[in-house]
C-alpha cells in the first residue's frame, strides 16, 4: 500500500474532512479523494462512506487507519535513522486534565512554537477515564492522566505510562475551623458529621476520601459533586461541605488547608500513549519535552 495514501487516510480519520486533509498536506481536495479511492481499491473494500456533506470512515477504514499509525511511525523512524537532522512535523492530539494542561502542556506548546513550529497541538480537556477511552479509540495520540497513591490506576498492557510529576493534597475546610495537625484519619474524624464534596467526573478522589474515612471509622456523606476546583472552594466557603484540594495551589481567603499525613495524599500525573506509538517523531518530541519540564520542577 502507498504510504502517502495511508497518511491521507490517517489524517482523514483525525480531521474528519477531505478539505482539512488537503489543507494539512498542502494538496487539493480532489487529489485526496482520488488517493483515498485508490487506497480502497488496494485494500479491496470501501474505506469511506457519505455522512451528509462530509464523509466518514467505514469500520474497515477505521481499522486501516489504526494500522496506518504503526506503519507510518515505522517508516518515519526508518527515515530519521537515515536522516537524524530531519525536523519532526505533524499534528499531535492530546487529551488531559486541566491541571496537567496548564502546568505541563501549555509550557510545552510554547517550546514547540519557539523551536519546532512544524509540530502542532490539538488540546482537549478530559478526566483520565475519558482521555484513556479517546486514546483506545485512536481519537488522540497522547493522554495526560492522574491517579492517587491511595487510589492507583489499574494497569493496561495496551498502553505505556510515563510518570511526570506529583503533588500533595490537603483537606480543605472553612477558615473558621481551627488548624489541625494530626495523622490523616484523626483529621478526617473531626469532620465525620460534615457533608463532603467529591469530583463529578472521576471517582479517584472519592476513593481516597472513603479510604481515609474508613480508617477513621466512619462513612463520609458525599453531598456535592463538582469537577471545577474553583467551585469546590466556593462550596466550602459557603459552608456546604469539606473536600480535597491541592496543597500547592492558591485558595480563597475563606479556605483553610489541613495537612494530611500517615497516610499522605498525593496526586500522580502521567503521560500515556498506545504501546508501540512513542517513536512517532512529533510524539517522541513532546514526551521528551514533558519529561524535561517535569524534571526541572523537582516533583517527579
Amino acid at each position: 500500500m502507498d504510504v502517502r495514501r495511508l497518511q491521507m487516510l490517517l489524517q482523514l480519520s483525525r480531521l474528519g474532512s477531505m478539505r482539512e486533509v488537503a489543507d494539512e498536506l498542502g494538496t487539493t481536495t480532489s487529489t485526496v479523494s482520488q488517493q483515498i479511492a485508490a487506497l480502497a481499491r488496494e485494500a479491496g473494500t470501501a474505506l469511506v462512506e457519505p455522512d451528509g456533506r462530509r464523509v466518514r470512515l467505514t469500520p474497515a477504514g477505521r481499522r486501516l487507519a489504526q494500522h496506518a499509525v504503526t506503519i507510518l511511525a515505522a517508516v518515519e523512524a526508518a527515515r530519521l535513522d537515515l536522516d537524524p537532522e530531519a525536523e519532526p512535523a505533524g499534528t499531535l492530539r492530546v487529551a488531559g486534565f486541566a491541571s496537567a494542561v496548564r502546568r505541563s502542556l501549555l509550557p510545552v506548546a510554547a517550546d514547540l512554537a519557539a523551536g519546532h513550529p512544524k509540530v502542532r497541538l490539538h488540546i482537549y480537556e478530559h478526566e483520565p477515564m475519558e482521555s484513556l477511552a479517546l486514546l483506545a479509540s485512536d481519537d488522540v495520540d497522547l493522554a495526560l492522566t492522574y491517579d492517587y497513591n491511595l487510589a492507583p490506576a489499574a494497569g493496561d498492557p495496551a498502553v505505556e505510562s510515563r510518570p511526570l510529576w506529583s503533588t500533595g493534597w490537603s483537606l480543605a475546610v472553612p477558615r473558621t475551623v481551627p488548624a489541625a495537625r494530626d495523622d490523616a484519619p484523626a483529621v478526617f474524624a473531626i469532620f465525620r458529621d460534615h457533608d463532603w464534596i467529591a469530583n463529578s467526573r472521576s471517582t479517584a478522589d472519592e476513593h481516597v476520601v472513603r479510604t481515609i474515612a474508613s480508617m477513621a471509622g466512619f462513612e463520609p456523606r458525599i453531598a456535592h459533586r463538582a469537577d471545577s476546583l474553583e467551585l469546590v472552594q466556593d462550596l466550602i466557603v459557603a459552608g456546604l461541605g469539606v473536600g480535597l484540594l491541592p496543597t500547592d495551589q492558591p485558595t480563597l481567603p475563606g479556605i483553610r488547608l489541613l495537612p494530611l499525613a500517615a497516610p499522605e495524599v498525593r496526586l500522580r500525573s502521567y503521560a500515556v500513549v498506545r504501546r508501540g506509538r512513542a517513536q512517532w517523531p512529533p510524539l517522541a518530541l513532546v514526551l521528551d519535552l514533558l519529561a524535561a519540564r517535569a524534571a526541572s520542577t523537582g516533583t517527579m
